[in-house]
């Protein structure tokens, strides 16, 4: 694969600031303004804090909720500031319904979801961006047209096989039917058919690369941004999914979160705090990774945004 990796160190230098056209990486006058950011005014930070305060609001209100009482929560007003309780209720939501082992079947259930969807759609996205085979149009008008069918139609037939297999109340039965998505391979698709040049695949084949080399070490990175971004949104779905967990598992079983969370407040009287207190625990895991990998996650998809 010389042709490539010849063309890459050429990109390489380029990126680097050097230019044949400008000796020692000096940018010409006409370019000068085109490092300079770009600075709001008093508006635009106006409108941000809006946005900002709007997104804030359900997470810091179910914070408040969860620190207050349910007979507190059903007083009019509402109380708007924090409560006492909060340690208390998230200890009761923690234990009552094991909400340890529900963030650990989630976790496992979203990363599994999100890792085979993010690969099994780069390569079926990749095949239909730029291999030539038989009825490809066809194929993709048919993957494209299952995104149209409602989910609810395929519960029925879905639940009688994983009845069949035995995998009721098991997490293969959540995780298998979405390993791989519909908008998965259109989304990559779409990216790869801009972002892949097909002189680059050609000419690995002529170095003699095999079909499996050239996904490994060419469609995987580049297609590395949009994968990025695939696989946030995937993970996201896959943690908040609660319609088909809620039939393949129980909540005495192997629940995830969205599952373990319908055990909560059950009673004469629904205990409002409590179930806010366990939301609050199954949102903190998807919080603290994206304090974590924001930056990378950012940054991947302005890598994808941005050519050249």
């Amino acid at each position: 694969m010389s042709a490539v990796i010849s063309s890459g160190r050429a990109a390489k230098a380029t990126k680097g600031g050097k230019s044949p056209g400008s000796p020692g990486g000096k940018v010409s006058k006409g370019a000068k303004g085109a490092g300079r950011q770009l600075h709001g005014g008093k508006i635009t930070y106006a409108v941000l804090t809006l946005f900002t305060i709007g997104s804030l609001f359900p997470l810091v209100w179910t914070a408040i909720a969860a620190s207050r009482t349910s007979t507190r929560l059903a007083e009019t007003p509402p109380p708007f500031w924090f409560g006492g309780n909060l340690f208390k209720n998230l200890d009761a939501a923690w234990n009552d319904v094991n909400m340890g082992a529900a963030l650990l079947n989630t976790t496992m259930v979203a990363g599994t979801i999100a890792a085979g969807t993010v690969l099994f759609s780069t390569i079926a996205g990749f095949a239909f961006a730029k291999l030539r085979f038989r009825f490809k149009n066809l194929l993709l008008m048919l993957t494209i047209g299952t995104m149209m069918v409602p989910p609810q139609l395929s519960v029925v037939p879905l639940y009688m096989a994983i009845a069949k297999l035995q995998w009721t109340d098991q997490l293969q039965a959540v995780i298998l039917p979405t390993l791989v998505s519909a908008f998965g391979v259109f989304f990559m698709r779409q990216y790869l058919t801009q972002a892949l040049p097909t002189e680059l695949i050609e000419a690995a084949r002529v170095d003699g690369a095999s079909s499996l080399r050239i996904i490994w070490h060419i469609v995987f990175p580049v297609a590395r941004p949009a994968m990025a971004v695939l696989g946030m949104l995937t993970f996201v779905q896959a943690w908040n999914d609660f319609f088909w967990p809620i039939i393949a598992l129980t909540q005495a079983g192997n629940p995830t979160v969205q599952v373990a969370l319908t055990g909560l407040g059950r009673g004469y009287t629904v205990d409002q705090s409590l179930i806010m207190a366990g939301a609050l625990l199954g949102t903190l895991p998807l919080l603290i990774a994206f304090v974590l990998f924001g930056k990378q996650i950012v940054g991947g998809i302005m890598q994808g945004a941005v050519k050249g």
